[in-house]
């Protein structure tokens, strides 16, 4: 199993990521969706609420319309609480995280990968929520990547709400930890 913490220290902050591994015309992707992304005030709330501290892998790619419709959101979750240490991989450049957090077989992204302040794993989840998945199933031709760019205000609203319950079940796991209360004493 890959050491977590101390791969934790070669990921990139969001700015950092795009600016190392996107092109002008990525990061301007990437800048129009992180503009049509926002938390409501009872997810910012939710999540300003977070407790522990909980380190988060993004295995990603600049070039990715999954990665720009959902990386953005990531960026948002985190940005509400300090605790939420949010790091990305470029997938091509991490070969040793992308063989770790394979789904189906392959390096497929958006991968992500909670863990305890400890780097123990809590969860992975990716490459597309469920929603994403019930849209594709129900078309089932065309890209199998979408273009991630001016999808419908209603199914970013879903995939953010789907994100954020991620997010939320990674730190409810902390949170009722047994061995992190007994640490942390509550």
């Amino acid at each position: 199993m890959l050491d977590f913490a101390a791969k934790f220290s070669e990921g990139l902050s969001y700015d950092a990521f795009l600016e190392a591994h996107g092109s002008d015309a990525d990061r301007a992707k990437w800048a129009a969706a992180l503009e049509q992304f926002t938390l409501t005030p009872e997810q910012t709330a939710l999540i300003e609420g977070f407790t522990r501290e909980m380190p988060v892998f993004c295995l990603a790619g600049a070039w990715c319309g999954d990665c720009v419709s959902q990386c953005p959101i990531f960026h948002r979750i985190a940005s509400a609480n300090d605790r939420i240490k949010l790091r990305f991989f470029d997938r091509d450049a991490h070969p040793d995280l992308a063989d770790e957090l394979q789904i189906c077989g392959a390096a497929r992204v958006p991968s992500v990968l909670f863990l305890a302040e400890d780097f123990a794993p809590t969860g992975r989840y990716g490459d597309k929520t469920l929603v994403k998945y019930r849209k594709l199933a129900g078309e089932l031709s065309g890209a199998a990547c979408s273009l991630g760019a001016n999808e419908p205000a209603a199914l970013r609203a879903a995939v953010t709400a789907e994100w954020v319950e991620q997010f939320e079940r990674n730190q409810l796991i902390l949170r009722t930890s047994g061995r992190l209360r007994k640490k942390h004493g509550d």
